[in-house]
């Protein structure tokens, strides 16, 4: 039997609920501020996959796992390349989506690493709100990706 990798899995079309999980989040001494970023992508979740409800569907779990706000917003440390400073001005966000059966069984997952540019400056780096909008630009690529 060949194996089949993660992202070749066919991912439902429809989903029963919606849940975001940001435990490794708040493993990693996040906080309150990952539970808003889960909430954040939940509603994101709700929006994007609106026409997707079907109360026979999996459920869909999101597990984010990591979110990286960059100390440059700005692109200012772009001229740290080189010097093994923390280069580049983009926030990114690392998870999986799981379809989950109703026994628990997890029937499919697309694991997805997201990157956008934040449109703030170092002078008012605004983290929450960037993590808001990072959370919403996951979710959209997200629907886009699954369809």
């Amino acid at each position: 039997m060949a194996h089949v990798p993660a992202q070749a899995q066919a991912f439902p079309q429809y989903f029963s609920s919606f849940s975001v999980d940001v435990s490794p989040l708040k493993a990693k001494g996040l906080g309150p501020f990952a539970d808003l970023v889960g909430q954040a992508a939940l509603e994101q979740l709700r929006r994007s996959f609106a026409d997707r409800v079907d109360p026979r569907g999996p459920r869909f779990v999101l597990v984010i796992t990591g979110i990286f706000l960059t100390p440059f917003p700005d692109g200012g440390g772009a001229r740290w390349r080189g010097r093994g400073g923390g280069g580049g001005g983009s926030d990114g966000m690392d998870g999986e989506a799981l379809a989950v059966g109703p026994r628990g069984q997890i029937l499919a997952r697309h694991p997805q690493h997201a990157a956008r540019d934040p449109d703030t400056s170092s002078l008012d780096p605004d983290e929450q709100g960037r993590a808001v909008a990072m959370a919403q630009h996951y979710v959209w690529w997200l629907r886009r990706r699954l369809g």
